[in-house]
């Protein structure tokens, strides 16, 4: 079973995602925050992380950035899920190190075709 760490700092999102992705199969481990998602990345070793670009304490930008720079998590990929839909806001995730982005609403069928590419090594 593949391990996702959602970092989603919206309740409703998060909740949503989670047991969507619980029902295909995944092992979902859920952060709040990007403080949050770097210690949880770091313990639980995910497969993939879904990253919230915009959270308090430390934004998603910020936290992709220093997963990156961390031995131990740069290789982890991380897909940006954001309400920041503009070509400078994909720009500046591809940037910080997300290896995909993906816009909210999040689309189910496009999230599991990113996870299964994503996971299948392509």
């Amino acid at each position: 079973m593949h391990r996702i760490l959602l970092a989603e700092d919206n309740e409703m999102n998060r909740d949503m995602l989670s047991r969507r992705l619980a029902r295909y199969g995944y092992d979902v481990v859920v952060a709040e925050n990007g403080e949050e998602a770097i210690a949880l990345t770091s313990s639980e070793e995910p497969d993939v992380v879904l990253m919230d670009l915009t959270m308090p304490v430390l934004d998603g930008w910020e936290a992709t950035r220093r997963l990156r720079a961390d031995k131990a998590t740069a290789e982890i990929p991380i897909i940006a899920l954001t309400a920041h839909a503009l070509k400078e806001d994909r720009q500046r995730a591809l940037e910080a190190g997300c290896t995909h982005f993906l816009t909210k609403p999040v689309d189910i069928n496009q999230l599991q075709a990113t996870l299964r590419k994503v996971l299948s090594g392509d």
